[in-house]
C-alpha cells in the first residue's frame, strides 16, 4: 500500500510561473493555535509569500492567515505574522550557501498536512526572464488547445 499523499492546504501557482524551480524542500512551521484553526478552515493565502534567512534561520514572510471570527478574545491575531520554518541545521547551511553565492532565492510552493502537522514546501529557485514566462504561457496554451482538439476529435468519431 503506497503512503498517503499529503493533503494540500494552499498552493502558490505563481511561483512555478515566475521562477525556475531547482530543488524542493519540506519544512515544518511554528504556528499559533488560532493560525492552525484558521488553516483548517481554509483561511490561508500563499501567493505573496517568500522565504528569508535571518541569523541562520528561515522565516516565511507574506503568507496571509486570516483569523476566524471566533478567535480567542485574549489573543490579538496578526494576519501577516512572520512564521519561522523548521529544517535541519545542515540543510539550512546548504541553502544559505546557494542563496548567497549563486543568486538563488527561496520561494514557498505550498502548504500541506503531513501526519497531522502543517508543513511548507519551499523551493530553491531562480527568477525567469520575460521571454521565459512567455514560453511557459505558450506551452500551457498549446497543451490546453491540444486537449480541446483531442476531445473534439473523439466526440466526432463517436
Amino acid at each position: 500500500m503506497p503512503p498517503p499523499s499529503p493533503a494540500l492546504i494552499a498552493e502558490n501557482r505563481r511561483a512555478r510561473f515566475e521562477y525556475h524551480i531547482e530543488e524542493q524542500f519540506e519544512a515544518g512551521m511554528v504556528l499559533a493555535g488560532w493560525e492552525v484553526k484558521a488553516i483548517r478552515a481554509g483561511q490561508v493565502q500563499l501567493t505573496d509569500g517568500y522565504v528569508v534567512i535571518r541569523d541562520g534561520e528561515l522565516y516565511l514572510i507574506g503568507c496571509r492567515i486570516n483569523a476566524l471570527r471566533s478567535a480567542s478574545t485574549h489573543v490579538v491575531p496578526e494576519a501577516d505574522r512572520t512564521k519561522k520554518l523548521l529544517m535541519k541545521k545542515d540543510e539550512i547551511r546548504r541553502l544559505i550557501g546557494k542563496v548567497e553565492q549563486r543568486g538563488f532565492t527561496l520561494v514557498p510552493l505550498n502548504l500541506h498536512y503531513k501526519n497531522g502537522l502543517v508543513k511548507a514546501q519551499i523551493a530553491l529557485a531562480k527568477g525567469k526572464a520575460q521571454h521565459d514566462k512567455r514560453e511557459t504561457e505558450k506551452a500551457r496554451d498549446w497543451e490546453r488547445e491540444k486537449g480541446r482538439l483531442m476531445r473534439h476529435k473523439v466526440s466526432t468519431k463517436a
